[in-house]
């Protein structure tokens, strides 16, 4: 019975994620059609809708990786942080004070940083697995 219970929950889990992607992904075209339709209305392509863009490819990209390995690297998010921080700049740099500006690309610093020393784990997380997958198979043989 508690098997039972934990593999429904299990599959509950599973299916509420897929759900909650294939919602992301909706929305995300939903809103690539948005900003694309923007811009040909305004006849004009700045800067932040570039970057807009860019965000959009990077959920897309996430998505896509997830559907790949059934896990989302934790520099994607920050990355799209990065990218949402310096859209934020460029979009209010004529309007807030100098030091906010600072402030916001200290965060960039500190997010790409994040995104350097977790890349960099990851690495040598991948390493470790490969070495006991090595060592696995000398032991077997």
């Amino acid at each position: 019975m508690q098997e039972t219970i934990k593999r429904l929950s299990n599959s509950a889990v599973i299916l509420a994620e897929q759900l909650i992607l294939l919602a992301i992904l909706a929305a995300t075209l939903v809103a690539v059609t948005q900003e694309i339709r923007g811009m040909f209305t305004a006849e004009k392509v700045a800067l932040a809708d570039l970057f807009m863009l860019f965000i959009f490819a990077e959920v897309l990209g996430m998505v896509g990786a997830f559907y790949n390995s059934q896990r989302i690297p934790v520099t994607l998010p920050i990355i799209i942080a990065m990218t949402a921080l310096t859209r934020m700049i460029i979009l209010q740099s004529k309007d807030i004070a100098p030091v906010n500006i600072l402030f916001e690309s200290a965060g960039i610093l500190i997010l790409a940083l994040s995104a350097w020393v977790m890349s960099a784990k990851e690495r040598i997380s991948l390493e470790k697995l490969r070495l006991r997958e090595r060592n696995a198979d000398v032991h077997q043989e």
